[in-house]
């Protein structure tokens, strides 16, 4: 993917980036230092950093962790954020997470489950304690890499970021745009470089700096952020500043 504008718009901060990429709750892989990369069965990202993450008991993972004396390894945890849409190249970015992981007892094991369950109910929780182990991977460094760029982020810048207001609601509103309002995305695409207007133009990302398309051309695939006049928090903003994309007075909200 090329940038194709010299002039960045605004946009959230990497910490920002990152806590959104961790609350959408993309694919995730576990790559041990010394080990296979595997796909855990769950992962949820507390907004310190911290990650407990569900692996069957057989794993060879959680019976090296429970050699006496019990042990700590060094592991990356990768998340990727895919579009809500299907494109060519579908990953928008990337969240490392390197640290150390530990296995917990059944005591907290039951105790990080239940705290889990109480904000994101899941159903794999229930397999816990029913051939499937409990671990924890406490962060040292983490590194998100996006169309913005790539940068390192302290557990510290992590904590104190909040992921972007709409990110839970951004896939189903992606989708709906690509289905239903094809003509939106085409008076959107106005706003985009005249050399890039007769690609496939897709509805790519929302956060509430603006909004982010992807331009898929014959031989190659272009991002561009269309900003917007302020940052919105509410979804009534936003609204006010599709329609001044647009040029409308009026916009559907359904």
């Amino acid at each position: 993917m090329t940038d194709t504008q010299t002039k960045r718009p605004p946009a959230p901060h990497a910490a920002e980036r990152a806590r959104t990429i961790a609350a959408r709750g993309g694919q995730a892989a576990l790559l041990p230092q010394a080990g296979n990369r595997t796909s855990p069965l769950f992962h949820h990202v507390r907004p310190c950093g911290t990650t407990v993450l569900l692996l069957p008991d057989e794993h060879p993972l959680v019976g090296q962790l429970w050699q006496a004396p019990r042990t700590e390894v060094t592991a990356m945890l990768e998340i990727a954020d895919q579009a809500p849409v299907p494109l060519r190249e579908p990953v928008r970015g990337l969240l490392w997470l390197t640290g150390w992981v530990a296995a917990l007892d059944d005591r907290e094991a039951r105790e990080e489950v239940v705290a889990i369950a109480e904000t994101r109910p899941d159903h794999r929780l229930l397999d816990v304690g029913h051939g499937v182990s409990v671990l924890r991977l406490t962060p040292a460094s983490m590194v998100i890499a996006d169309a913005e760029g790539t940068s390192s982020i302290r557990p510290e810048q992590f904590a104190s970021a909040a992921p972007d207001p709409f990110c839970r609601n951004e896939d189903h509103w992606l989708r709906h745009l690509e289905m239903a309002h094809r003509d939106v995305v085409g008076q959107l695409a106005r706003h985009l470089p005249e050399e890039l207007r007769k690609g496939h133009v897709r509805p790519l990302g929302l956060d509430r700096f603006g909004l982010r398309l992807r331009v898929e051309a014959e031989c190659d695939d272009h991002d561009v952020r269309i900003a917007f006049s302020k940052p919105v928090d509410t979804a009534q903003e936003l609204a006010a500043e599709l329609r001044r994309l647009m040029g409308c007075p009026f916009l559907s909200q359904r």
